[in-house]
This record gives structure tokens, sequence and C-alpha cells, in this order.
């Protein structure tokens, strides 16, 4: 009797020691123990030996790297929610199968939009300065120290109301906001009657009218800049900016420029146009108390990693028997 040959999967960060256990239970299983970022030429050459490849965002699969693919590298099983990070069209022109994480990490990146929505207009990070960096010169409450805006009772525009923009609208409507939003199309009526959510054609015309803005849409060609410098300058002076969906949906240049220029009140982001790097302006800004400012943590929950891990063994394990993996992705049309 023989026994099935396990599945070489090559793993290109450090995940939750639990999922980590269970792949090599399950595969023949290459992991990075040291959670170095791989480099392009040590992705290829993972491609070349591996029958699935584990990125994460941090990876950059593109067209060079999967037509380095070796005949047996059938599925690239991605840890991540979002599948911007690899060329899909690539991989299916080799007949390589990608599939993501999708529905895990809504609420954790919700919370943290929200969290984000207060920290701006209430100036939470510049009061947990006074007391960190120069504890001796806080001299007491006074009523008219570090003021920062009410939420209650404004407007919040969500940019993109799926899973995580509707997750948002909820938590936004038990903080007394008003509910509007910006999407594809609309909504179904029942989500809309919940939230009492008003629904914008226009983008822009929301963009003029709200208070609070939360950029909640998946990075595509076209959203790449949507929030731009036209559609910047419609903002309100008293206006504040949230971002946790993806760097590149906001012009960051724009988004400095009228941020140094006191063009709008604030923004708080998780995400960055050139991640990792971040541009020196923005940490400028952060310092003078104008942006809120995070590295990329919106869904680092323990529970959440370990929910995309069991998606993504999930997922090769489905594969590998020969079925259709329960979260393919198909190439953007």
């Amino acid at each position: 009797m023989t026994t099935k040959k396990k599945p070489k999967v090559y793993v290109t960060r450090k995940l939750p020691d639990a999922v980590e256990t269970r792949m090599r239970e399950l595969f023949d299983a290459e992991l990075n123990i040291d959670d170095r970022p791989r480099t392009k030429s040590e992705l290829i050459q993972a491609i070349r030996v591996a029958d699935v490849l584990v990125p994460t965002v941090t990876d950059r699969i593109d067209a060079e790297v999967i037509d380095e693919a070796g005949p047996q590298m059938k599925l690239i099983a991605s840890f991540s929610n979002g599948t911007d990070h690899i060329d899909v069209e690539a991989a299916a022109r080799r007949g390589i199968t990608v599939t993501n994480t999708p529905n895990v990490l809504t609420e954790d990146t919700a919370d943290m939009t929200m969290a984000l929505i207060l920290a701006v207009p209430r100036r939470l990070a510049e009061g947990a300065r006074v007391l960190t960096d120069n504890p001796g010169e806080w001299a007491g409450w006074s009523p008219t120290w570090m003021l920062g805006r009410r939420i209650h009772g404004k407007r919040i525009g969500i940019v993109g109301m799926g899973r995580i923009g509707t997750a948002v609208a909820r938590r936004a409507k038990a903080f007394g906001l008003s509910i509007h939003y910006h999407n594809r199309k609309r909504v179904n009526p029942a989500t809309e009657d919940e939230l009492e959510a008003t629904y914008w054609d226009s983008l822009d015309q929301m963009l003029a009218r709200v208070d609070i803005v939360s950029v909640n849409c998946p990075s595509t060609p076209a959203t790449y800049h949507l929030i731009s410098a036209r559609r910047l300058a419609l903002l309100q002076p008293t206006s504040y900016i949230v971002n946790t969906a993806r760097g590149d949906v906001i012009d960051e240049a724009a988004l400095i420029k009228i941020l140094r220029e006191g063009k709008i009140a604030g923004a708080g982001l998780d995400v960055f146009e050139n991640e990792p790097s971040v541009n020196p302006k923005l940490v400028k800004l952060a310092n003078e108390g104008k942006v809120v400012i995070l590295p990329h943590m919106s869904s680092a929950t323990l529970e959440g990693r370990i929910d995309m891990g069991d998606k993504v063994i999930i997922n090769i394990r489905t594969f590998i028997d020969g079925h259709r993996p329960p979260n393919r992705v198909l190439p953007f049309r």
C-alpha cells in the first residue's frame, strides 16, 4: 500500500503557531520561521519547485514571478483578503488557481476604522503623547485645553459599502452618526432601512456634504486614486478622512498637500501608497497632530490570523483533493 505524497507548500511569512503546526501535519510545508520578507529571486525559486505557494500582501507575485512557475505549481493560496499583489490574469494563463481568505477580517477592520474615526477628531494620539513624551508639562484639566470635535450627529460618508463598509456603518450609527454611502450599486433595501443610510450615486456630491469620509473599497484599476486631488478639494475644511482599505485609493501626495494647507481638519491612515515606506511628510504631520498613522494593523488580531490560516488550509486541501476551492479568485474583468 502506497502513501499519498504530501504536496510541497511554500509559505512566505511566519504564521501563527497553530496554523503552522497544522500545515506541518498536512503538507510538506516550508515555513519562514524568522519572518524575513522573501526577495523576488527567492519567490521565483519557490514557485519553480513548490506545488502550492502561500504568499501574503507583502509579496508581489507579478507576471515575471508567475512565468517562472514549474509545471507542478498549480495553486497560489494567498494569506490575504485582497489579491492586488497577485497578477491573477497571468496565473490564469499558466493554469494556476488563485485563492484568498475573504470574510474573515470584516469585524476587526471595522473596529479599527471606528477607532480612527474616534481618534482623529478627539485627538487621542496627541493626548497620549502628552503623558508619555512630556509628563511633567501637563498642568491638569482645563476648559479650553486639547479640544477636539464631537462626532455624534455628524455625517459619515462611506466609500465602498461592502462587508467592511457595512460593518463600519453599523458601528458609526451606534455612535450617533448619520450614514451616507457611495458604492457601485445600492445595498439591499433592508440594510439601507436598518442603517437609515442615504445612497449617493455621485461620489463628488457625497464628499462635499459629509463630515467624515471612511474609505473601505478594494484596490482595483478602477479605484486607483479614486480619492484624487480634485475630489479631496471637495471636502469641507472641518472634515476628516480615514483609510483602512488600500493606500493607493487616495492620492497620497494630494492628501499631504491639503493637510499641510489646513483645507481639511485631519486624517487617519492605516495604509499607505508605497508600503512599507511611509512618506516622511506624513510622519511630520502626525507629529504635528494633523494625522493619525498606524502600521497597517487594522486586521491584526490573533483570532483573525488563525481564521485566515484555516481558510488557506481548506483551500489547499480542497484543491489537492480535486475539487474547486471555496475561495477561488477569478481574473478581474
